[in-house]
């Protein structure tokens, strides 16, 4: 496990009341760093985890709001900066699925037009609209932003082709906003494998031990190395940007 210290420094985590959202917000705060974490507002979780950081002693806010509402984005997000004081570091973690089950991949016909609209909203508009809205705090402190990608968009195949589509646009615009926000501010992203997490889609047993059994590395990722590999992207490697950093255990070479 790095060792970070990042005393003085801020961050704003989407999608951060569970998973790997919850996970690079908590080892952020353990390093010192003040952190706002962003969660639906009818999203239990949120709550739930605000009261354990409290509990824990460690300086991390609220910051509710829906990444897939225009309007709602760009509040939540000028709100945490004016919280947080200044931002130095966007992780864009908010997504969704779309269901709570794989789609086969033949199967178009339960590609709806609701799922799409849904999906790239979330996935890829919402990664637009924060990141659009954070820009000048950004700029102001030479600070950073992560990207929860996926080895979906590479092309893995995933619980429904527009699932696998929504994430290859978010690792085409991690690149186009790493041009647009240059010098100023790095644009990267992660792309995670299968992550050990409370990710919604229920996978069969079968295809655990398949992926399992064809992964390089014999384990799937922890919500824990992913959150690793957002901060240091985030508050080290200064000279990359524009990139997408697979972490799947080998899996997708």
């Amino acid at each position: 496990m790095i060792s970070f210290d990042l005393k003085g420094k801020t961050a704003l985590v989407t999608g951060g009341g569970s998973g790997i959202g919850l996970e690079a917000a908590r080892m952020m705060a353990q390093a010192g760093a003040k952190v706002a974490i962003n969660y639906l507002p009818s999203d239990e979780r949120g709550a739930a985890a605000l009261a354990e950081f409290k509990a824990a002693g460690l300086d991390v806010i609220g910051a509710p709001g829906d990444v897939g509402n225009a309007d709602d984005a760009l509040r939540m997000v000028l709100k945490a900066v004016a919280d947080l004081g200044h931002l130095d570091l966007l992780i864009n973690n908010a997504g969704t699925p779309g269901r709570t089950t794989p789609v086969p991949i033949a199967d178009l016909d339960q590609i709806t037009e609701e799922l799409w609209a849904n999906l790239l909203n979330v996935n890829l508009m919402g990664v637009f609209r924060c990141a659009k809205a954070a820009a000048p705090a950004l700029k102001a402190s030479k600070g950073a932003i992560v990207n929860t990608a996926s080895i979906a968009g590479l092309g893995a195949v995933a619980s429904t082709p527009a699932y696998s589509a929504s994430k290859a646009a978010v690792i085409n615009l991690t690149k186009n906003l790493a041009h647009a926000l240059a010098p100023d501010v790095r644009v990267n992203a992660v792309a995670p494998g299968v992550v050990d997490s409370s990710w919604s889609i229920q996978w069969s047993e079968e295809r655990h031990k398949n992926v399992l059994a064809s992964t390089p590395l014999k384990r799937v990722a922890s919500t824990a190395d992913v959150a690793e590999l957002m901060i240091f992207l985030g508050f080290a490697g200064s000279m990359i940007t524009g990139q997408t950093v697979s972490i799947d255990g080998g899996i997708y070479i």
